[in-house]
């Protein structure tokens, strides 16, 4: 007979079937993936050569508890350089990816039932986490600015006529995922004044910031911050390659000393020492290689979609970032045409709906990623996707 797991659960599970390999399609708009062709092998070979003849006695060792210190030493000038942080190397830790990061986070900010607030629509995998932790999520609208002050503070408002407190508010505010915009200076400017005047900490994930293709640079919430209450979290998957799963942290310092309570395992120093070679040598280069590359796309895939859509559906026109959010007319539902548009034309995208707060919401949204496919699929690809979407009698 064998044991019957149902009965030995935490009451907290959160069962998802176990995921079968990615189906990809030829056309591939639903993950940010990077261009294959610009992953650097030559040069990370190279410096992986020099870092285990520099530091590969060290491999028999078990490297810092907050990850390699020539790595963190790097960030605290890279930080200072492209996002206006000031920090120390002791004030950085590193993780194994930003998902890994934000998900610490979570343990140590979050009970169940806890509110958290974000976007109206937000990247998917913080969503899962914060279901995780079974939080209650309020998604709060944007515009093309980011999200609206005065909206903010009507949900926190809300939220304490229910006797309740947001206990974190959650933010891509550069490049956000799924809506590709960038939250202003003096916008992020008011959002900081209203998570003071309420003590809502601030989880600033800015993942995408070196990202940019058009427009100016603006500056970090962490360094706007005077309360001490923002949790900056970055990564290297965007710029390097997301097979390298290497992110990173700086926070107040009591944030950091209950994040070292929490962490789970090391981040492994044969990556990031030769991550930290790669860096100091190449990284500034190859961003700005990856980013003509992408703004081709970008604007292959803008192009596409006016050329293809017309006046039949909006979309978002991001400065930077890998992201276009689609919206298509009112009472269609993308998201069951996900497998079918898989299957008849190879064309794959994410339904609206794995982005929202709300699961019951977001069914006339897709998400469209041009990192992968180059400016002549990504023009074939929405050729596709239209005449699809025009059979099934949405636009």
């Amino acid at each position: 007979m064998s044991l019957d797991f149902e009965t030995i659960y935490a009451s907290n599970k959160f069962a998802n079937p176990r995921l079968q390999p990615p189906r990809r399609a030829k056309y591939d708009f639903a993950v940010a993936y990077a261009d294959p062709n610009s992953i650097p092998n030559a040069e990370i070979l190279m410096c992986l050569e020099e870092a285990l003849l520099d530091y590969g006695s060290e491999l028999a060792i078990y490297t810092h508890t907050q990850g390699n210190t020539n790595l963190r030493e790097y960030l605290v000038n890279k930080l200072s350089h492209n996002r206006d942080i000031q920090v120390t190397p002791d004030e950085i830790i590193l993780g194994n990816g930003s998902a890994e990061i934000i998900d610490m986070v979570c343990d140590i900010l979050l009970d169940p039932h806890d509110i958290v607030l974000t976007d109206q629509w937000v990247y998917g995998g913080t969503l899962k986490t914060l279901r995780k932790k079974m939080t209650d999520i309020r998604g709060v609208e944007s515009d093309e600015e980011g999200m609206v002050p005065e909206l903010l503070e009507q949900s926190i408002k809300k939220i304490i006529k229910e006797g309740k407190r947001p206990k974190l508010l959650y933010l891509i505010p550069t490049f956000q995922n799924p809506q590709g915009f960038t939250i202003t200076s003096a916008r992020r400017e008011k959002i900081l004044e209203i998570t003071n005047k309420y003590n809502i900490p601030i989880l600033e994930d800015d993942c995408y910031a070196d990202n940019r293709y058009d427009g100016t640079q603006v500056t970090s919430f962490f360094n706007l911050d005077a309360e001490d209450s923002v949790i900056y979290v970055g990564s290297f998957s965007k710029i390097i390659g997301p097979g390298m799963a290497l992110g990173y942290m700086t926070a107040p310092s009591s944030v950091l000393d209950m994040i070292m309570n929490v962490k789970r395992g090391r981040v492994s120093d044969f990556t990031a020492m030769t991550v930290e070679k790669y860096a100091n040598r190449f990284l500034d280069e190859h961003i700005l290689k990856i980013n003509h590359i992408q703004k081709k796309r970008r604007d292959s895939m803008l192009s596409a979609l006016g050329e293809n859509f017309g006046t039949s559906a909006r979309w978002s026109n991001p400065d930077g970032g890998l992201y276009i959010w689609l919206e298509l007319p009112q009472g269609c539902d993308v998201q069951k045409l996900v497998e079918k548009s898989l299957n008849q034309i190879d064309v794959g995208f994410h339904p609206g709906t794995d982005y929202s707060p709300d699961p019951t919401k977001g069914h006339n949204f897709m998400r469209l990623c041009y990192g992968y496919n180059d400016t002549e699929e990504i023009s074939t690809g929405i050729s596709k996707l239209a005449e699809f979407l025009s059979k099934e009698e949405i636009i």
